[in-house]
């Protein structure tokens, strides 16, 4: 098994990566997530892998942090109905720490606005993982200003609290989490939550 690929970024598109390492071009499939953080091409860049075999091929998919590829596992291994495609669109939508807390918090309907997912397999994604996640200590809700920071990553809290700062300013939640994520690609991960809610809100 694949589980981590180091090389040079050869190019990129929002779902795939080519990574040239040891003399080979390997492409990769990418969540948005992911894209938005890469380097430029001919830079160095390092993806956490997971292998999806089939009888007539075998495909790589990648994440730029080790919890999301353990995420995009969990969902086509535990969730029946979820595959390969489907699981990296959920990925492409929403941020780690809003899914875990959607997922949590029994957010049906925001997590039936990820590409691919209804509301029955939104339903079997929280009966799924929400005992996995709770027990991380991620029971922050998607619809309100609570929020708790047991999980221990300061990195998934302050992209959970501003975007439901700015859910609290009436935001969707979708929208919110994609200006999070673009404000923390622009101000680095040492940013603190009240200037990602600003950069999100572009002051």
């Amino acid at each position: 098994m694949i589980t981590r690929i180091t090389g040079l970024l050869l190019s990129a598109s929002p779902l795939t990566a080519v990574v040239e390492t040891g003399g080979f071009a390997y492409e990769v499939h990418i969540p948005v997530t992911t894209t938005e953080r890469l380097p430029q091409p001919g830079q160095q860049v390092r993806l956490h892998t997971y292998v999806v075999y089939r009888e007539d091929s075998q495909t790589l998919y990648g994440f730029s942090a080790e919890d999301e590829r353990d995420f995009f596992r969990l969902l086509i291994e535990k969730v029946s109905g979820i595959g390969p495609k489907t699981a990296l669109s959920v990925l492409s939508k929403l941020s780690l720490s809003v899914l875990k807390s959607a997922i949590v918090a029994g957010d049906i309907g925001l997590l039936a606005k990820c590409p691919g997912i209804g509301k029955k397999t939104a339903e079997r994604l929280v009966i799924e993982l929400r005992d996995k996640f709770t027990a991380e200590g991620t029971t922050v809700s998607t619809g309100s200003a609570e929020s708790s920071h047991a999980d221990g990553s300061p990195h998934n809290n302050q992209i959970r609290d501003a975007v439901m700062a700015l859910v609290a300013l009436g935001y969707k939640a979708p929208d919110a989490d994609k200006a999070v994520r673009q404000a923390l690609v622009s101000l680095g991960i040492k940013a603190t939550t009240e200037t990602l809610i600003r950069k999100a809100l572009g002051k």
